[in-house]
């Protein structure tokens, strides 16, 4: 593994169930391409995506991303960003797909199947989320604000947009893989 691939992407979605879970789209791809030797960022990635199934962004998803329906309405459709982002991602080799909890590679995997596009990463993944609790040693996973807040970080950017959110993530390695400063427990 020679670099982490921690991306976040924001969706469709409502308050109103008027977006069922099953038929969220990716609205933004964003993410940090992080050298896993010093977890230092190296490249970042950033896309719009035009949703089909839902044209029109809610309200409470307008509010919630700061996505505006502008953003979306001109950006390109999913196979065309998605192909983007895998070219960029192919730049550099021995990536690994990391995220903060499941639901990327969750939402990701739904969005191929609807447009007829290959996954391209398996069960690769990590959950960065997971990877927080355990090395803080905390049963309960926090959300990405609330972990900042845990090491004395401040979220910077805007919450949930996808490009701000992996930048605030690759802000916890550090946290998640401690570097190795020759200390380490040999047991």
């Amino acid at each position: 593994m020679k670099h982490l691939l921690v991306a976040d992407l924001e969706a469709t979605c409502s308050n109103d169930g008027s977006v069922p879970r099953d038929a969220m789209e990716t609205i933004e791809i964003g993410a940090v391409m992080v050298s896993a030797e010093n977890q230092q960022p190296v490249d970042e990635f950033q896309s719009f995506v035009r949703p089909v199934r839902h044209r029109k962004l809610t309200d409470f998803c307008c509010e919630l991303t700061s996505i505006r329906q502008a953003d979306v309405d001109s950006a390109p459709l999913f196979p065309v960003a998605f192909a983007d982002f895998l070219a960029w991602a192919g730049r550099f080799p021995g990536h690994v797909f990391c995220s903060w909890g499941d639901y990327d590679p969750g939402q990701l995997q739904q969005d191929c199947t609807h447009h007829g596009v290959a996954y391209p990463f398996g069960d690769r993944h990590i959950n960065l989320k997971a990877e927080f609790a355990a090395a803080q040693g905390r049963r309960r996973k926090s959300g990405l604000a609330g972990a900042l807040k845990q090491v004395g970080l401040s979220f910077s950017g805007s919450h949930h947009r996808g490009i701000d959110d992996a930048r605030n993530i690759v802000r916890l390695l550090p946290f998640i893989f401690p570097p190795d400063n020759g200390t380490a427990d040999a047991s």
